[in-house]
């Protein structure tokens, strides 16, 4: 007879799903932390975000795009920062009951992305609980030492920009709750948010302030707006739609402030606009300068197409 232990559960599924995610540094997830050397010359970048069930991804969302949701939602904090990434640890709450295939097909998703944008998992946990799916995940990347994209440093006179298109995933919800009609691109760009990690990166030392956009163009400017001490004026007509939410203009409110965008919401002054738009272009990734910045209270004005000011119901998404 064997005189072998036999792993608890918890770590039968952590050798199975998670260990074939780990890299360097994770000590094959056999300890209680792992162990990373930075890259000689750069600096640490850190940020966490968390997702449940019914929040911030349907419930029956396929499980491998609720595990890329999870990590490019993360990615996009980095790309916000012009960070590149390193690794991350995750922390699973599984609901009880959960069946072995769908942690199967959760960790096959996670895998596909942790090739599309070089990363590994590093550690963290996974528990039970007889609550809702909730997900956490720690992102780790590094920048340049002193380097790192913030959201001060807007000034009077800058440009206001955004990258890719907005909308798309406000609309992608409505679309898999059956409130608009089905529509594939616009259901993928809510699922699969796109980081746009190397326009964040080549955004370093053009942008004057950058974030991403995740609550609303309209609420996340507004906080953009506070940490950097001025005003800002967006321009409805400027915001760039893709051909999908370009088809829905009574909707534009919901355009403006839905959310799950995760595109980059950036100041640059004027005459970095043209290296702006070579950066992009090298990113293949469209920008567009939507507004700008003015000296006055923090805030946000918003041009409808009439040039007028635009009164919105809301500005964006909150938890609270």
């Amino acid at each position: 007879m064997s005189d072998q232990v036999p792993l608890p559960a918890e770590f039968s599924l952590i050798a199975r799903h998670f260990r074939p995610l780990a890299g360097p540094g994770a000590l094959n997830l056999e300890d209680d932390a792992a162990v990373l050397a930075l890259p000689a010359g750069r600096e640490l970048v850190i940020a966490a975000d968390a997702m449940v069930a019914g929040v911030h991804f349907l419930p029956d969302d396929p499980p491998g795009s609720i595990g890329r949701k999870l990590l490019r939602t993360n990615l996009s904090d980095l790309a916000a920062m012009g960070a590149a990434p390193l690794g991350y640890l995750m922390t699973t709450a599984f609901p009880q009951g959960t069946v072995d295939a769908w942690v199967a097909e959760f960790a096959a998703g996670l895998l596909l992305d942790q090739a599309e944008f070089g990363l590994h998992v590093l550690g963290g946990d996974t528990v039970s609980t007889p609550g809702p799916l909730t997900l956490s995940l720690t992102i780790l990347g590094t920048c340049a030492p002193g380097r790192a994209l913030r959201r001060h440093g807007a000034r009077p006179g800058h440009q206001l920009w955004v990258s890719g298109s907005i909308g798309d995933g406000a609309l992608g919800l409505r679309v898999l709750q059956g409130k608009l009609p089905p529509d594939p691109f616009l259901a993928d760009r809510y699922r699969l948010p796109r980081p746009r990690l190397a326009l964040g990166q080549a955004l370093v030392g053009l942008a004057s302030a950058c974030m991403d956009v995740s609550d609303g163009l309209v609420q996340d400017l507004g906080h953009l707006c506070r940490a950097s001490g001025c005003a800002a004026t967006l321009r409805a007509a400027a915001v760039p739609l893709s051909a999908a939410a370009a088809a829905h203009p009574a909707l534009l409110p919901l355009l403006l402030t839905g959310g799950d965008d995760y595109e980059l919401l950036f100041a640059a002054p004027p005459e970095a606009a043209p290296a702006i738009r070579a950066a992009a272009q090298a990113a293949h990734v469209p920008v567009a300068c939507v507004g700008g910045f003015a000296a006055g209270p923090p805030g946000v004005t918003v041009l409808g197409h009439d040039g007028a000011a635009l009164a919105l119901p809301k500005g964006g998404w909150s938890h609270f």
